[in-house]
């Protein structure tokens, strides 16, 4: 099994449904939200992946995994908090976004170093978690963020553009 218990492929199985959950939720919206169906699975299975890497000990105590299992937890309530008051004011929408797909990101680092260590089988990509190469990929992967987050920013914008063009043109009185 890869070098890997029972409970760890449960995890990277949750982790995979979290993963999937997300994709539908960009390609379907452009981003992750609570609003629909794959956006509430891709927080709960993201949530259970949490909690069960922290269970993970697969270097001997607590490293960097359960540290960014922690930060996701505190970036989905950061966005839960976002959707659900007006402690952000007018920038909520910009926060429960960027949060959200930042918690996307954050299962990246560990899906992309877990599966250049053990794969393939005998002749991992990477040798470790410090091999130049993954240090590569996640500058990629965070370049990628950065990109997607102007572009979601940029769409919320236009968004809000349109809502105030309707309310106004509703508000106006025929001459």
């Amino acid at each position: 099994m890869l070098g890997m218990t029972y409970f760890g492929l449960f995890h990277t199985l949750i982790s995979l449904v979290a993963v999937i959950a997300g994709v539908i939720s960009f390609l379907r919206a452009g981003g992750i939200s609570s609003d629909d169906v794959p956006g509430r699975v891709y927080v709960a299975f993201t949530i259970a992946s949490c909690v069960t890497a922290l269970g993970i000990f697969h270097h001997g105590g607590f490293g960097p995994p359960h540290a960014v299992a922690i930060l996701t937890l505190v970036v989905l309530g950061v966005a839960a908090v976002a959707r659900r008051s007006s402690l952000f004011g007018q920038a909520s929408r910009y926060v429960e976004t960027l949060g959200y797909s930042a918690t996307f990101l954050f299962h990246m680092i560990p899906a992309v170093t877990e599966t250049a260590t053990r794969l393939p089988p005998g002749h991992p990509l990477a040798a470790s978690a410090d091999a130049p190469a993954l240090k590569a990929t996640y500058l990629v992967l965070l370049m990628l963020y950065v990109i997607g987050a102007v572009a979601q920013c940029a769409a919320l914008r236009r968004e809000a553009f349109r809502s105030a063009g309707r309310r106004y043109s509703l508000g106006r009185r025929s001459g």
